[in-house]
């Protein structure tokens, strides 16, 4: 089972030459990137899960229930959030889509599973920091769901192949027929692979006077559309199975 999933966050790269890009400005590039991902998602006829940052999400309701709309699942992404802001846009949200919000993704574990319990969810997939570095670690970690005090934990995806997490900046990086053997070698010893990509990714360098570092500079944007097409066409050539998150732990 391939879980493809998608991080809604801001775009919070500085700017070259001074040029001025507003919270506003930075929210609509973040639905605009998040639209193009449904479009091709659509076209693919794929279902996914998409945890949206806790600080933009009352902003972005509209994109939310178009995104829901689709059959897609939202989550929520916690860069910094505090537990009562995050129990209260959960409630928000719930209520704005009549539907529960099961999941939530997180980096360094920063609240217990006693803490996310307490505020209604089902399940927790932490990730880990994405950088130049990490991809060549060799890493080792249980690729099996684990349910502790009432919570199912999903890992995140390591590549038996490779060694390579299934992270955002992978797929960026690596060539597509390389991504697909990793997926093809993993679900042969795994029961699944999440995949997660960010909406930033998906920004026109070009238009836009981002400073990003060179090794994240190659296949932003249009060609990161590209890639998605590709994998989500391969998906679909090879009847690779996918689910959205929540269906597939519940």
């Amino acid at each position: 089972m391939i879980l493809l999933t998608f991080n809604i966050i801001n775009f919070e790269a500085e700017t070259k030459n001074g040029v001025v890009i507003s919270d506003d400005e930075r929210l609509k590039i973040t639905e605009s990137n998040t639209k193009a991902i449904l479009r091709i998602l659509d076209l693919h006829d794929t279902k996914a899960s998409f945890f949206v940052e806790i600080s933009i999400a009352e902003k972005l309701k509209n994109l939310l229930k178009a995104i829901s709309a689709q059959g897609h699942e939202i989550a929520f992404y916690n860069k910094d959030s505090s537990l009562e802001k995050i129990d209260k846009v959960k409630k928000s949200i719930q209520e704005f889509l009549e539907k529960q919000i099961k999941g939530i993704r997180q980096k360094d574990n920063q609240f217990s599973l006693e803490e996310l319990k307490s505020i209604g969810f089902n399940y927790i997939s932490n990730i880990d920091h994405a950088n130049i570095l990490f991809p060549f670690k060799r890493l080792k970690r249980t690729s099996e769901i684990i349910e502790d005090n009432g919570l199912s934990i999903v890992p995140e995806s390591i590549s038996p192949y490779s060694q390579l997490p299934y992270n955002d900046f992978v797929f960026q990086i690596l060539p597509m027929q390389y991504y697909q053997n990793m997926v093809f070698e993993t679900l042969k010893n795994d029961d699944f692979v999440l995949v997660y990509l960010e909406s930033w990714q998906f920004t026109d360098l070009n238009k836009y006077q981002f400073k990003v570092p060179f090794y994240r500079r190659f296949y932003l944007g249009k060609k990161m559309e590209d890639k998605l097409e590709a994998f989500l066409s391969w998906i679909n050539e090879k009847e690779l199975a996918t689910s959205r998150m929540k269906d597939y732990i519940f």
